[in-house]
């Protein structure tokens, strides 16, 4: 994905099984959350027990940038129920 220089959140990619992934998936689903929301709150967590003030300035410097862009885009759309 090429990325503009402005653009500070980008998809990334890592490897894990596909079955692991899946049912990744269907847990979040039971959480009434997805992947993506439930691994940023793990890697924010990792941040505030593990990091150092680098790292605590650069997570309040993403969450910034997140809620900029949120609020460009006009936020997530709201989760349908039952979907």
């Amino acid at each position: 994905m090429a990325a503009e220089d402005k653009d500070h959140t980008f998809s990334t990619r890592f490897r894990i099984p596909k079955v692991m992934w899946e049912a990744y998936g269907r847990v979040a689903d039971r959480l009434d959350t997805d992947r993506s929301a439930r691994l940023l709150n793990h890697i924010r967590a990792d941040i505030k027990a593990h990091g150092d003030a680098q790292d605590l300035a650069a997570l309040e410097a993403g969450e910034q940038e997140l809620a900029e862009r949120r609020a460009r885009t006009g936020g997530r759309p709201k989760k349908e129920q039952g979907a």
